[in-house]
């Protein structure tokens, strides 16, 4: 059996990063095109499954008629079976469109409960969100009924989680998981695939990168299993927009506007979005707002200022002035275990006075 696996699509999501610069409606124009593109390619492959693994829409901000946009494109490949896990973000609460809205026929959509839908060759069990946060899986609730078909799992949660933050989000272990037997579990909300790691607990990762905290490429797990539980996978990138981060050395800068000069002289490529990021020593104040408002390169969206001041610390230890005593001081706390956090410090008071 043939299978796409995708999840955090987040249809809608405001793109607030993207909205400065009023690339926020061109985006949510590319999630439908990609949407599509896959679709597409389900329909020319043949494939006989498709798993969305939750966030597929938000729902706070998402339009009805882009759900009916989601729906129409399923009735395009009615010989596909699609599996939708709701996540957190598209929970399936009273008001959901995954309640009120009248899906195509080839759709199934996962609740809270652990259910299984049986086919000819495979059982597919999930579950998934029915509030923004769910705490306990349930997985000791899952016993695989025919391990001699071909058993698939599909939930929306944080694996291994640590962190109180994401213990909010259907924390699953990945021991329990493999315990359970099952030959391919399809997995949503880390936006960074993972398909390397495991042989079948995959993460996809987000569709399209949301922003800079999802640099690298973004796309779809095409997989197959065969009757001798065989499984072939394989990650296909379809976001054509890359976010990236790339840095910019500055000590022999002397002003803002050079800084302006060197930014506008950086070649990009209009189909990535930078976060340029200046290190070294500053001769200068920064002032990385002025700077992003002066840019004429569309492509470049964020400026991060990394730099530290340019100034002889000993030199000015033995000033008799507020700078020349606070440095003194400062200094005569400083080892090697702390010495980052005390030159931040010295930085921060300097700036401050």
């Amino acid at each position: 059996m043939k299978f796409v696996h995708i999840a955090d699509m987040h249809f809608d999501i405001p793109f607030s990063t993207l909205a400065k610069n009023d690339l926020g409606n061109a985006r949510r124009l590319e999630q439908r095109q990609i949407f599509k593109q896959i679709i597409e390619y389900i329909a020319q492959n043949e494939i006989d499954h498709l798993f969305i693994c939750g966030d597929l829409y938000e729902h706070e901000y998402v339009k009805q008629s882009t759900i009916e946009y989601i729906n129409n494109l399923f009735k395009e490949i009615p010989n596909t079976k699609i599996y939708i896990v709701p996540g957190n973000h598209d929970p399936r609460v009273k008001e959901s469109y995954y309640n009120k809205f009248n899906w195509n026929q080839n759709v199934v959509i996962f609740d809270e409960k652990i259910k299984k839908v049986s086919e000819d060759e495979a059982d597919i069990y999930g579950f998934g969100f029915n509030n923004f946060y769910r705490q306990n899986s349930n997985l000791e609730e899952i016993k695989i009924e025919n391990p001699i078909k071909i058993n698939i799992l599909l939930t929306h949660g944080s694996l291994d989680a640590s962190a109180k933050e994401d213990m909010q989000y259907n924390p699953i272990s990945k021991k329990e998981l493999k315990l359970l037997g099952f030959d391919y579990i399809g997995l949503g909300h880390i936006h960074k695939t993972n398909y390397k790691e495991e042989k079948n607990i995959i993460y996809p990762g987000s569709l399209i990168s949301l922003g800079f905290d999802e640099l690298g490429k973004h796309g779809m797990i095409v997989g197959n299993i065969e009757k001798d539980k065989k499984l072939e996978i394989a990650f296909v990138p379809v976001d054509k927009k890359e976010f990236i981060e790339q840095e910019l050395e500055i000590d022999m800068v002397n002003s803002q506007e050079e800084i302006i000069e060197c930014l506008n002289q950086i070649k990009t490529d209009d189909n990535k979005y930078y976060k340029i990021i200046l290190t070294g020593k500053r001769n200068f104040e920064i002032n990385t707002y002025e700077i992003a408002k002066q840019i004429q390169n569309k492509n470049i969206l964020k400026i991060k200022d990394n730099t530290s001041i340019k100034i002889d610390l000993e030199e000015l230890a033995k000033q008799k002035s507020l700078k020349g005593i606070f440095v003194k001081n400062m200094l005569e706390k400083m080892n090697e275990e702390n010495k980052e956090t005390i030159l931040k410090a010295i930085e921060i008071g300097l700036e401050a006075m």
